[in-house]
């Protein structure tokens, strides 16, 4: 899936990515400031859930649960040094509990991931849209 966006799309967008039935294991790439957050935020209302949603920049991961029970974890792992950090975590129970999980900054645990996993990457455009490709 291609998509060119503005940010006031995002809603469509979201639906669009969770329609296309990607890996529950999603990474987000993009440059920092390109708009993943805040579209994890707008998948998080997607999928249902009701609380507030926030980047886990410093907690590394905020867990989520939907109006249907699913859960849903938010990782962000800028701040990590080494994968090492993430395995104390536990990251592999999140990542291999089959509940959502949407990671920020994958390249600092690239060993980590489990194989069956969907991929966005953004780009910036220089009208101030964004390119989205799903695969």
């Amino acid at each position: 899936m291609d998509i060119t966006f503005s940010l006031d799309q995002l809603e469509e967008v979201a639906q669009q990515i969770i329609a296309n039935n990607p890996k529950k294991v999603i990474l987000f790439n993009g440059e920092m400031g390109v708009g993943k957050t805040t579209l994890i935020k707008q998948l998080c209302k997607t999928l249902g859930i009701t609380e507030a949603t926030s980047s886990p920049t410093f907690s590394l991961v905020n867990e989520y649960q939907t109006a249907d029970n699913q859960i849903v974890y938010h990782f962000d792992f800028y701040r990590l040094n080494h994968e090492i950090e993430a395995l104390d975590m536990g990251v592999d129970d999140y990542l291999y509990s089959d509940n959502w999980c949407f990671i920020e900054w994958a390249e600092k645990i690239p060993n980590l991931i489990p194989e069956l996993h969907s991929v966005i990457n953004i780009t910036l455009l220089a009208d101030g849209k964004r390119f989205l490709v799903l695969s």
